[in-house]
């Protein structure tokens, strides 16, 4: 497969075939990492990645993969770049494009890093929009392939609120894998009408379905994995954590949650998280709401059935194979 120049934007891009193809690279990646063989294919390349909102997983995702193939990488958070303040995004894009091989974009609307790519010759790589983060759904999915060896036929139930960009990027990646989709939440965060319209008719290609349930009584005997994520997405107002807690309480992962899914059921969550007081945020809440653990319970968390840290390292490899992929020439070499 020839994935040379191609923008990294969204799972929906991609055929079932690439995203698996994308999968298989990034496990080589991981063995070749795990057994300290050099893989520095680009030394004469550099990329920049642009951070409009702060990330630990992401940046260091990114610029680990980035080093370990040998490329220079050039950080930019609001403060190192004029983008959308003294320059537009086109002409940032065609400005960064002559200077970069690769260009990795994390903030806010869709269509800036959609518009990155539009006046950009070079790839570039959606590290988070509101809309949509492709490369945690890859990394999410390279976590569950490795626990349970088969993808098909699995079910992936996302609880809480529904409608977030890791959620839309999950339910794009189950249908295009064949893994059951269940978006398990209150109705006043369900997933967009859009997205669905869009996932529902590659499932039933693949042979799996896309659920929406406000029931947790729902997911009992049928999720494979359990997956959720922060209560507030990064960028809303504190103001709503009230009402944010009042309607998402029923979804918190527990005990009691993870024992209705299967026995062999596993917990995954893309971080940071709000189990226990041990940051400022969790204390600040703790204070005001007198909650000590929010979307998921410490002992749920902590649990043998939790793979968030192998969940976390896995975003590096995949976002490894993206760069590779899209970066190689079969041409120049």
């Amino acid at each position: 497969m020839n994935f040379y120049g191609r923008d990294f934007l969204r799972i929906l891009d991609f055929s079932e075939e690439e995203l698996h193809y994308m999968l298989a690279m990034a496990k080589k990646f991981k063995e070749m990492k795990h057994e300290g063989q050099n893989h520095k294919f680009f030394p004469n390349k550099n990329i920049a990645i642009l951070f409009e909102k702060t990330s630990t997983r992401t940046r260091c995702s990114f610029e680990v993969a980035g080093y370990d193939l040998g490329m220079g990488v050039t950080f930019l958070d609001p403060s190192g770049s004029q983008m959308g303040h003294k320059e537009s995004i086109a002409d940032t894009a065609r400005v960064l494009a002559r200077l970069y091989d690769g260009i990795e974009y994390r903030g806010f609307d869709q269509k800036i890093v959609d518009d990155l790519a539009k006046y950009s010759d070079v790839p570039v790589w959606n590290g988070l929009t509101d809309e949509c983060h492709p490369t945690q759904a890859l990394g999410d999915f390279l976590t569950i392939q490795e626990h349970f060896g088969e993808l098909k036929g699995l079910t992936l139930a996302f609880v809480g609120d529904t409608r977030n960009n890791v959620a839309n990027s999950l339910m794009a990646m189950s249908a295009k894998m064949g893994v059951n989709f269940i978006a398990c939440g209150p109705n006043e965060l369900r997933p967009s009408d859009e997205i669905i319209n869009k996932c529902r008719p590659i499932a039933e290609k693949n042979g799996s379905t896309i659920s929406i349930t406000s029931d947790v009584a729902a997911l009992n005997g049928k999720a494979d994995v359990i997956y959720t994520d922060v209560w507030l997405s990064l960028g809303e107002p504190q103001e709503k954590w009230g009402e944010r807690i009042e309607l998402l309480k029923p979804y918190q992962v527990n005990s009691s949650l993870m024992s209705g899914a299967k026995d062999t059921a596993i917990f995954l969550h893309c971080l940071p998280s709000f189990h226990d007081l041990n940051t400022s945020i969790a204390r600040d809440v703790n204070k005001v709401f007198g909650i000590t653990e929010m979307e998921v319970t410490n002992e749920v968390f902590e649990s043998e059935r939790s793979l968030v840290f192998e969940q976390a390292e896995n975003r590096m490899h995949t976002i490894k194979s993206v760069m590779f992929l899209t970066l190689y020439n079969k041409e120049e070499k």
